[in-house]
């Protein structure tokens, strides 16, 4: 170990005489590395069994409260204004052919009077219903899958025909809204799906092309029946004026042009 003292010579003052002496106004002590001697020691492997299998294992923590929905929920009786609004979300399944879940992300009643008015310029209507009656009812019904999507605060964008693009459009403009998902033509869609949905071409334009290719088809096969018959008919005439000796000079370039 090696150790350094600096000092300086001052002044001190004192009674009206200045008394000199060594004061030590800075001390620095450097030390020098310290070996280590001490290591662990390794375990005996029976040791090290007997620790693996002695090992405190903790109990499994319990799910947050909250996080599924209670039992009693399931188990509780409905009452009249349950069975009158799970009636009504009947009947908006079985009318509209567009039924998107939009979650309501810290959105103000201004907000969503916005939204349902840009929403209602397209025929889009705005529905509400409490996840206790929607839940249950999709449970029970062919659209069970759509259930994991009512979570918080949901909100329902209907419409008796697909408009989707429009859909996406207005909700564009509302970034408190996040779509989750949309039930179209009984097809269960995820946000890409919808998105994807939104690029078909209308179906005016689809019924168009079909028919025009259908058109082409039908002349197709029009114009290949009447060809066969007037080959077949050129054959036969050559075949005549070949068996006929007198037009037999006048007969071959003709069936060199038919075959």
């Amino acid at each position: 170990m090696a150790a350094t003292l600096f000092a300086k010579f001052v002044p001190k003052h004192g009674n009206g005489h200045h008394i000199y002496g060594w004061l030590p106004l800075t001390q620095t002590v450097r030390h020098g590395s310290k070996a280590v001697t001490r290591h662990r020691k390794p375990l005996h492997i029976l040791k090290q069994k007997l620790l693996a299998v002695t090992k405190y294992i903790p109990p499994p923590q319990p799910f947050p409260r909250g996080a599924y929905p209670s039992e009693s929920d399931h188990n509780q009786e409905d009452n009249g204004l349950m069975l009158l609004q799970k009636k009504d979300l009947k009947k908006i399944f079985e009318d509209y052919k567009m039924i998107a879940v939009v979650q309501n992300n810290c959105g103000n009643a201004e907000d969503m009077v916005i939204l349902k008015h840009r929403l209602h310029k397209h025929g889009i209507s705005v529905k509400f219903f409490p996840n206790k009656v929607t839940r249950p009812f999709l449970i029970n019904s062919i659209y069970c899958n759509m259930a994991p999507l009512f979570i918080g605060p949901t909100v329902l964008l209907v419409s008796k025909e697909p408009k989707v693009k429009e859909m996406l459009t207005s909700l564009r403009a509302s970034p408190q809204m996040t779509l989750l998902g949309a039930c179209i033509d009984d097809t269960l869609l995820s946000v890409q799906g919808i998105v994807s949905y939104s690029k078909l071409p209308a179906m005016t334009v689809v019924q168009g092309e079909l028919v025009s290719g259908l058109t082409m088809l039908t002349s197709h096969t029009a114009s290949l029946l009447q060809r066969h018959p007037a080959h077949l008919s050129s054959l036969l005439q050559q075949y005549i004026k070949q068996q006929n000796p007198n037009n037999g000079t006048e007969a071959s370039p003709t069936a060199e042009q038919a075959t």
